[in-house]
């Protein structure tokens, strides 16, 4: 049941990519807890099924409407079918994306078009369709990284492309303003999802927590709680913007400098 505290998106009918899983599960369960209709959409029907089963199960709604975001012809339909349902979107979370761990000079054309059309070229398409059905008042995120601002080798083109994303969040708040349309980036930094969970030993993960200022990374409710605030009508101020969500992560010059301040604490 939707906390009547925290109802800032009651009645409001969302769509968020990529959202079977990880971050973007996160987000769309947190929309709907404060009153949003959401949209789960992916590629896997079983994921995204038990995403909004786990919706309607804390009293929310939500439905699953399978589209593969490398597909333009599947961005429309899932627009289309959205807006012949609901008659409107209010909030739009450009959220799906995946990675390559190959450098610019081992990555193939192959990798360029799986991360681009992808991590890229699906946002611009679902803002494009999805801008004519969007009343004055509605807000669109998009969903970045904070290798949008500083990055490391072999992660190529997937840090160049989430810097393109805080670009276009930019040129979308430009054009989209002055029909009362916000537009926003959020840049999370380590996240505890799946992957995270896979890669990092036991060892590793302490490590990783000790460089954050926070002494943790993050969660998906971390981010999806700051996609419901920017989202919302409680930052109808705030457009063109990019916010990191590190834990303060990219605050921090040296590693080893602020390791040795901890150990002094």
């Amino acid at each position: 049941m939707t906390d009547p505290e925290s109802a800032r998106h009651a009645d409001e009918i969302a769509i968020v990519t990529g959202s079977t899983k990880g971050i973007g599960a996160g987000i769309a369960k947190r929309l709907a807890l404060e009153g949003a209709t959401v949209v789960v959409t992916g590629r896997s029907g079983d994921a995204g099924t038990q995403v909004v089963d786990a919706i309607r199960g804390d009293g929310g709604e939500a439905i699953f409407i399978a589209a593969d975001m490398r597909d333009p012809a599947a961005i429309a339909a899932l627009v289309e079918e959205t807006a012949e349902r609901y008659g409107r979107i209010d909030v739009l979370v450009n959220n799906a994306g995946v990675q390559t761990e190959t450098t610019a000079t081992e990555a193939a054309i192959e990798d360029w078009e799986f991360v681009v059309e992808t991590n890229f070229r699906s946002f611009w398409l679902c803002v494009k369709h999805a801008v004519d059905h969007m009343p004055e008042g509605s807000s669109i995120l998009n969903m970045s990284s904070n290798h949008a601002f500083l990055t490391m080798p072999g992660l190529f083109p997937y840090n160049a492309v989430k810097a393109g994303i805080n670009g276009m969040t930019r040129a979308l708040a430009l054009e989209l303003g002055p029909l009362g349309i916000r537009v926003n980036t959020i840049n999370p930094g380590w996240i505890e999802v799946e992957r995270t969970r896979e890669e990092l030993s036991d060892d590793d993960r302490e490590r990783v927590e000790a460089m954050h200022p926070l002494g943790r990374i993050g969660t998906p409710e971390d981010v999806a709680s700051t996609v419901a605030f920017l989202t919302s009508d409680e930052a109808s101020f705030i457009a063109g913007t990019s916010l990191l969500v590190d834990g303060g992560r990219t605050a921090v010059m040296q590693d080893h400098t602020f390791l040795e301040y901890k150990q002094d604490r």
